[in-house]
């Protein structure tokens, strides 16, 4: 049985909740969002939170009350605080540099790679080496951070590539003669 569907959202001051039917919208200082929840959930909000449950006699209705639970719960830390994600290009001449909506990078390929940035995603980089990507929608942030990391993933033996700033890349041992 899901326990995180039955913890509230709470509602931070400066956030807007609007419930009509079964679609949510969540407005705050980072933007807004919305989201069509699951037949199978059923919600009310009570002062500053939202309680989500199952309807009674539906399979697997209180696992996606967890579910929407978590996704409405995103939305709120996202128009209200953001998320972010770090990466790190470790490597002899990898480099990486935000231009406009455009990034940059030399990953150690014949070519430069350019990466167009989403609308609703803002990239930085703070030096060479380090990309910060920052945005209101979690699911886009994490996807976005996985595209870059996909040009270059971390490799088992000198440890080069783009990787994840808490990322802990397992190395192997070189063959021996």
């Amino acid at each position: 049985m899901s326990r995180i569907a039955k913890k509230p959202v709470e509602i931070p001051s400066g956030v807007e909740v609007n419930i009509s039917g079964q679609t949510v919208s969540v407005k705050g200082k980072n933007g807004s969002m919305s989201m069509e929840l699951n037949e199978k959930v059923q919600l009310r909000q009570e002062d500053n939170a939202i309680n989500f449950s199952g309807k009674e006699g539906v399979d697997g209705a209180i696992a996606m009350a967890g579910t929407m639970r978590s996704l409405v719960s995103n939305m709120v830390v996202g128009v209200s605080q953001g998320f972010e994600k770090k990466l790190e290009l470790i490597g002899v001449g990898y480099r990486a540099q935000a231009q406009g909506n455009k990034l940059n990078l030399t990953l150690g390929f014949s070519h430069p790679v350019i990466y167009d940035v989403p609308e609703g995603i803002s990239i930085e980089t703070p030096s060479q080496t380090e990309i910060v990507i920052k945005g209101a929608d979690k699911q886009k942030v994490g996807q976005v951070s996985a595209d870059i990391r996909a040009y270059r993933p971390p490799e088992p033996y000198k440890g080069k590539g783009v990787r994840y700033a808490d990322e802990r890349v397992i190395r192997k041992e070189a063959k021996k003669k």
